[in-house]
């Protein structure tokens, strides 16, 4: 196809959609491509705040995996990565997607046993995973401090060989141009301000625009997902924290994987144009602040610094936050809510991004047809009143 000097238009808003999606990060985006694709649903529209793309998108590590413990979690996020794998083709745009691995460091004897369960728990469900030594950890990434003298020594990792990352910009400017082109509306600038009710239904979307009349309506705003929530009259479980990260300058090229340790909550991995790219665990506190806090930085430079003596003399470039929604088993949630023609998608906390793509697949299948996709079933909204989570906290795989 031949594309235009621009990657989407900036239209008006219509009266009306059949989809309203609110949130045009990288989940919001996704959806409306796949509605498109997928689904022969083209009368959508997105509607963002502020600028496409400028939330969370913009704000994270990039990381992508699939090494969860638990079924469910596997299938989703195994889905996700095989979308990936396939992405760039897809929608004729490079990602810059970068199957380099991902190694999770284990640092005491209790991290060696959920590792090596995690491990098992993967090949049982077909996804890569491998127990490496510290000395084969050592072969893999040689700037590593392998020391047993460490305050919290290397006893070994998991490695998934087909994990590794991606151009956050480009996932997202890749799928705004493939749903532009496939009749979606992005409409930027359209902060969602309230809603039109008739009953148990949505009929509009009131916005900074003008209200947007809607026969669906789904949700994907990520940590602001639960103050849309209350304003239609329903709870969701989450707590919304910043979650911060940080970049060097540019460096040679000296760490060839991606390297994660949660028992000191740092992960890092050195970005295609060479600058390292570090995150931290998120701020204890609730919420909504995008600059988080000094001592968090602190403590995973320090923790970098006694993995990668060489990262020492590196100088930080700039460091920023994003605002994680986080549920109580540390799970997505994804489904129907109850008001009828709303849907919803939250609760990623740090594992939103390499959702992207799974993730847009699977809620705009329930969108299209009115109840869960299978992949999805397991993390609807009543699972917190059933008893049924999907508790990856104890997975020891939890964070980004």
């Amino acid at each position: 196809m031949t594309h235009p000097d621009f990657l989407w238009a900036d239209p008006e808003p219509k009266r009306g959609y059949d989809v309203v999606v609110i949130g045009a990060g990288g989940h919001g985006l996704a959806t409306a491509y796949y509605l498109a694709r997928n689904h022969g649903i083209t009368d959508v529209a997105v509607l963002e705040r502020g600028w496409l793309a400028g939330g969370n998108m913009a704000r994270n590590t990039t990381i992508i995996r699939s090494n969860y413990l638990w079924d469910e979690s596997a299938a989703i996020y195994e889905h996700s990565l095989k979308l990936w794998e396939g992405l760039s083709d897809e929608l004729d745009y490079d990602i810059l997607f970068s199957q380099r691995g991902v190694l999770n460091l284990a640092h005491s004897l209790p991290d060696v046993r959920e590792s090596v369960r995690r491990v098992n728990a993967n090949r049982l469900n077909g996804v890569d995973a491998e127990w490496l030594t510290p000395a084969e950890v050592k072969k893999l990434v040689p700037i590593i401090n392998t020391s047993q003298e460490l305050r919290y020594p290397v006893l070994g990792a998991t490695f998934q060989p087909r994990a590794g990352i991606a151009k956050h910009d480009h996932v997202a400017w890749a799928y705004a141009r493939a749903a532009h082109d496939l009749g979606v509306h992005l409409i930027q600038n359209c902060e969602v301000t309230g809603f039109r009710r008739a009953g148990d239904r949505v009929t509009a979307v009131e916005t900074s625009r003008g209200a947007i009349e809607a026969g669906r309506v789904a949700l994907c705003a990520a940590g602001h997902t639960s103050v849309l929530a209350q304003e239609l009259g329903f709870r969701l479980p989450l707590a919304s924290h910043p979650l911060q990260a940080l970049v060097s300058e540019l460096l040679e090229q000296v760490l060839d994987t991606v390297v994660m340790s949660n028992a000191v909550h740092v992960y890092v991995s050195q970005a295609h144009k060479g600058e390292l790219v570090m995150g931290a665990g998120i701020d204890a506190y609730n919420g909504y602040g995008q600059r988080g806090s000094f001592h968090v930085i602190e403590s995973q430079l320090a923790a970098a610094v006694e993995l990668f003596p060489i990262f020492a003399r590196a100088h930080v470039l700039r460091t920023w936050a994003g605002i994680v929604d986080v549920s109580p088993d540390a799970s997505p949630v994804l489904g129907l809510t109850p008001v009828e023609n709303v849907f919803v998608n939250c609760g990623w906390g740090t594992g939103g991004f390499k959702a992207t793509p799974g993730a847009g697949w699977v809620y705009a299948d329930t969108i299209a047809h009115g109840r869960p996709h299978p992949l999805a079933a397991p993390f609807t909204l009543d699972r917190f009143t059933t008893g049924a989570l999907v508790d990856e906290h104890g997975a020891a795989a939890v964070a980004h």
